[in-house]
């Protein structure tokens, strides 16, 4: 189960970090160039999303690294990094898999109880 969250973690960090990318690029384009009528309009929380954009991805990693070792820190840094991805940025067709994989890896690591075997 150790290693099943070391790569479910692993991948959901990824995608939330493509997921970032595009947040932070939005909400910093929309600072520096202004609103564009009803097309291009700056969210309520830009700070949400810069912070859950840095954020999210790093605890994904940083969990997933700590899986086999200290899979108790790590389910709750992988559930956290799924829980500020949800919050920042809703559930929808871009962030269901970084969710789901990031919330799975942390149920999984913090269900592991022995050592993997080999």
């Amino acid at each position: 189960m150790r290693n099943a969250a070391l790569m479910l973690g692993i991948i959901g960090g990824l995608w939330a970090m493509v997921v970032g990318f595009f947040g932070y690029g939005y909400t910093s384009f929309i600072e520096q160039n202004g609103e564009a009528g009803d097309l291009f309009q700056q969210v309520d929380h830009p700070f949400v999303i810069k912070a859950a954009s840095f954020l999210a991805p790093i605890l994904a990693i940083a969990g997933a690294a700590m899986a086999r070792s200290l899979n108790i820190p790590a389910g709750v840094l992988m559930l956290a990094s799924a829980v500020a991805i949800w919050l920042a940025f809703g559930f929808g067709v871009f962030t269901m898999f970084p969710i789901a994989m990031c919330g799975l890896g942390g149920v999984l690591a913090l269900a592991a109880r022995q050592p993997d075997s080999h």
